[in-house]
Formats: C-alpha cells, structure tokens, sequence
C-alpha cells in the first residue's frame, strides 16, 4: 500500500506541476514561462519525486514506464495493475486540483486545458502520423534512460538528475507536436476535464506510449552487458 499511496502522490506532483505550468504560466502576460519552462517543469517533477519517493515505489510516475520497467525485466508483473491504477488515480486529482485553482480566476475558459492532441488540436498543427511517430520514439527514448540509468551498472545517485532532464528535453522536442504525453496516466487527467476532442483523440495517447515503452524495454534488456 506505502508504494501505491507514493505513486498516487507523485502522479499528482507531476500533473500539477507540469501541466499546471502550462494552464497557469506558460502565457502569463510579459512574464510567461512558455515551452522551455514548461519543459524544465515537467523535468523537476520527477527529478524532485525520484528523491523523494523513489526508495519506496521507484517513482515510476506513469503506466508507461511501469510497462517498459515490465518488459525489461526490472518490474514484477503481479504489481502492475495496481501501479497503473495509482497512476491513473493520482493524475486525475493532479488535474482536479489544477481545475479547482484555474477556475478561480474570473473569466476562465478551460480551452485544451493541457491536454495532448494532434491535427487541428496539436499545438503546432502537426499530424495524426507526426503526433504518433513523436509519441512512440520519445517514450522509447525515455524507457532507455530510465533503464539505463537505473542499471546496477550506472553512477549511483544520478539517476534522477538523468531521468529528469531526459524528460525535460523530450517535451523540448515534443511540446510543438502533441504537447508531449509519454504518460497515458498525464493524458487521461486532463483529457477528462476537457471531454470532447480530448476523449476522441486519447487513444493515441495511451497507446503510443505503451508501444514505446515495450519496444524500449525488450531492446534494453537484449543489449544490455548484464542482468541487474
């Protein structure tokens, strides 16, 4: 149970601070943080989480990376479920603590609300293809670093800093595109705020991360010198 409660609480980090810095500063007037703060936002949720919770549930943070984690063999199978569950719970109150402060500025409309999309509903207008070749590379991207710099092999006390600015620099890269997920638990949170095109274009979102993660964790575990 400790593990489930930590992984609640840090999905709630991350989808409060990340998206959060996207719905509440990302275009402050003159002052806003834009991409590259809302990028360093989503890197410091888990840089700060992997300090904070990662000795009691390895601060996985995302049914993606619990899955990758799974298929590279660093994951038992019997706890998966209740991760995702945890995950899925705890981006949902992330978002709903998100929604509870927006709307208590007069005036405020819920618009994307942070959500990942692609078409008319990406940020940059890019494609259905564009949004899914994005999604499945850098969520196979950051399983590589999570499962590298978690080996028994790496640098102790680094992992964090590592997986951190790994996602820092996917959302770089991604935000233009989809608004960057990698993380079905991210996506659904604020998909069920914005309801509509949200819901119709989550699939991808659930599904292109997953897909990345499996592949990442099979090729990981195929090249990597030696088992942890």
């Amino acid at each position: 149970m400790k593990k489930l409660v930590a992984e609640f609480i840090g999905t709630l980090w991350l989808v409060l601070g990340g998206c959060g810095s996207a719905v509440l500063a990302a275009g402050y007037p003159e002052l806003g943080i834009g991409f590259v703060g809302v990028a360093i936002a989503f890197g410091l949720t888990v840089v700060t989480m992997a300090y904070a919770i990662g000795h009691i549930s390895g601060c996985h943070l995302n049914p993606a990376v619990s899955i990758g984690l799974w298929a590279g063999g660093r994951f038992d199978k019997k706890e998966l479920l209740s991760y995702i569950v945890a995950q899925i719970l705890g981006g949902i109150a992330g978002a709903g603590i998100l929604y509870i402060i927006a709307t208590g500025k007069a005036g405020f409309e819920i618009g994307g609300f942070a959500s990942n999309g692609y078409g008319e509903h990406s940020p940059g207008g890019y494609s259905l293809l564009a949004a899914l070749v994005t999604e499945i590379v850098m969520t196979f991207m950051f399983l590589i670093i999570i499962l590298g710099a978690t080996h028994s092999k790496a640098p102790k006390g680094f992992a964090g800093l590592a997986i951190g600015l790994g996602l820092t620099l996917i959302h770089l890269i991604s935000i233009p595109v989809t608004n960057t997920s990698v993380n079905p638990a991210r996506s659904i949170s604020q998909a069920l705020f914005v309801q509509g095109w949200a819901i119709e274009q989550l699939w991808l979102f659930v599904a292109a991360p997953i897909v990345g993660a499996i592949l990442a964790g099979f090729v990981y575990k195929m090249m990597s010198p030696e088992n942890d």
